[in-house]
């Protein structure tokens, strides 16, 4: 372990033409980004949402041309009606819908750049103009990335404005239940009060997988001066454990006995 520690100390005291060039590389990366972002946050709302609507929409070019190399164009196997051609105004809007989304890589590198473009623009926007961002910026975002995306991949059919709005309220929807599922996996569990001094002693004990038998027997904080080896037994609490927890309840009543004979 000593060892481990006086080699990590003799690299960082390298020169640093010695250091992992990988390591150099992170650094001057985060520094550059920490940069952009201070100034960006130092810039007009305008310069902010166009510069961040312009790299949402290069990363998402990128991303969208290289799974257009992948799946190739697909485009060319749905059949190309002849100009005299009467077709049912609903089956000519389902086969636009289906041509736009089996593009090759340029076609994919514009729909992944207009989702990803207009949703970041958005959302820079309603950040800067509401303080934060939440369910509904986001389900704003996707609504106008879904209206401008079906508009100019030429999804909407004879009834485009109406079709561009659905696809928007679809993805609003879809965002929004996104949105809602992250947020929920995302944020810690709230600790529960009344076992705060619990779940501080089991931790000092390294028994802090006993803390659900306390809850499921209800022995919260103001239980711990009472507890006995009856009441641990009942919520199935081994006896070495309980051992441990009884001398650590007994040691901290002694203790606060001396202080309270002291003062």
């Amino acid at each position: 372990m000593e060892q481990g520690k006086q080699g990590a100390m003799v690299l960082k005291g390298l020169p640093q033409q010695l250091q992992n060039p990988i390591d150099q590389i992170q650094t001057r990366y985060k520094h550059l980004e920490n940069g952009f972002k201070l100034w960006l946050s130092k810039q007009s709302i305008a310069v902010e949402a166009a510069v961040v609507t312009t790299t949402g929409a290069a990363q998402g070019a990128a991303i969208g041309a290289f799974l257009g190399t992948l799946t190739g164009d697909a485009s060319s196997a749905f059949p190309t009606p002849p100009p005299n051609a009467s077709l049912n105004p609903q089956a000519m809007a389902s086969l636009q819908q289906a041509q736009a989304l089996a593009g090759g890589p340029l076609i994919q590198a514009r729909n992944f750049a207009i989702l990803t473009g207009v949703s970041a623009g958005i959302t820079c926007v309603l950040r800067r103009l509401r303080g934060k961002e939440d369910v509904k910026s986001s389900m704003a975002a996707a609504f106008g990335s879904g209206v401008t995306f079906s508009l100019v991949s030429g999804m909407g059919g004879p009834n485009k404005v109406g079709n561009a709005v659905t696809s928007g309220l679809f993805f609003a929807l879809f965002q929004g239940g996104v949105f809602q599922i992250g947020q929920k996996f995302s944020r810690p569990p709230a600790e529960d009060a009344d076992y705060a001094k619990t779940r501080n002693m089991l931790q000092n004990l390294g028994l802090q997988n006993y803390e659900k038998n306390f809850k499921k027997g209800l022995l919260s904080d103001n239980t711990l001066p009472l507890l006995n080896d009856s009441a641990l037994r009942d919520v199935k609490i081994p006896p070495g454990p309980r051992l441990l927890i009884l001398d650590h309840i007994h040691r901290d009543q002694d203790l606060r006995e001396k202080r309270g004979s002291r003062c």
